[in-house]
C-alpha cells in the first residue's frame, strides 16, 4: 500500500467520522428542540436551544424532586449537566432552566469560588432572563411580579410568595392539597415525606409549626403546599 493512498484513506475516515459527529450532534438537537416544545412556551423555545447549544448543557429532564426544581454539575469529564423536573408547568420549568445555565455562566465567567447565588449569579441570571420578559413568552399578569422579582433575584422563586402563588395558577391542580396560609390555625398537615406538623403563629413572612412526633418547631413558606389532615 504506497503512502499516497494511506494518507488518502485516513483523510476520508476523518472526514467521514467528523461528518457523522457533526449530524448526530444535529440530530440530537433537533430531538431536544422537539423535546423542550412540550416543556416550554412556544416564543422560548428557539432562544433557550441558543442558550443550551452556547454554553454546551447537557440537559436531562426528569420525574420530579421534591426538594429542588433542578441544578446544575460539572461533570468530571468537565461537560455540564443540567437536571429539570419534568412536572413543572412552562413558565416555572423556564425559569428553572435559565437560573441553572445562569449558575454555569457565572461559574465560568467569575471562577468556581463565587457563591451559588451571590452577586455573580445574580447579575447572570438577570441578563440571561431579561430576552424572555416580555408578553410574547409570558402572561402579562406574570410580567410585573417576574420585573419585580428579578430587580433582585431570590435562591429559589418559590421564597418569593407572591410570584410563587402567580406561577402556581399553571400548574396541574391537585385537589387534596393545601397553602400553608389557607390553613386554621392550630390545624394538622401533613408533608411530601409523610412528617405531620401543626400550623401555629406567623413570624415575620413564615409560620412556625410544630412537628407532632418531634415537638420541634419549623419554619414553613406560606405558599409551601400540604395535605390537611381532617378530623
Amino acid at each position: 500500500m504506497n503512502t499516497f493512498f494511506l494518507v488518502s484513506l485516513i483523510v476520508f475516515w476523518i472526514k467521514f467520522l467528523l461528518t457523522s459527529i457533526w449530524n448526530l450532534k444535529i440530530s440530537n438537537f433537533v430531538i431536544m428542540q422537539d423535546t423542550l416544545q412540550k416543556y416550554l412556551p412556544e416564543r422560548a423555545v428557539s432562544l433557550s436551544m441558543e442558550l443550551i447549544k452556547e454554553n454546551g448543557v447537557h440537559l436531562k429532564i426528569v420525574n420530579q424532586r421534591v426538594t429542588r426544581h433542578g441544578d446544575y454539575r460539572r461533570m468530571p469529564n468537565g461537560s455540564h449537566q443540567i437536571t429539570v423536573n419534568a412536572t413543572l408547568n412552562k413558565y416555572r420549568f423556564l425559569i428553572t432552566l435559565v437560573h441553572e445555565i445562569a449558575h454555569l455562566v457565572a461559574f465560568e465567567k467569575y471562577g468556581r469560588k463565587i457563591k451559588p447565588h451571590g452577586l455573580e449569579w445574580k447579575r447572570t441570571f438577570q441578563y440571561l432572563m431579561l430576552p424572555f420578559l416580555r408578553p410574547e413568552v409570558f402572561p402579562t399578569n406574570l410580567l410585573p411580579m417576574l420585573a419585580r422579582h428579578f430587580r433582585n433575584p431570590k435562591a429559589s422563586s418559590d421564597t418569593d410568595a407572591s410570584l410563587s402563588l402567580a406561577l402556581k395558577q399553571f400548574d396541574v391542580q391537585d385537589s387534596e392539597k393545601s397553602y400553608i396560609f389557607e390553613l386554621p390555625h392550630g390545624s394538622v398537615f401533613r408533608i411530601y415525606n409523610g412528617k405531620l406538623f401543626q400550623k401555629k403563629n406567623k413570624r415575620v413572612k413564615r409560620y412556625e409549626c410544630i412537628e407532632v412526633a418531634t415537638g420541634r418547631v419549623y419554619l414553613f413558606q406560606p405558599n409551601a403546599e400540604v395535605e390537611l389532615i381532617k378530623d
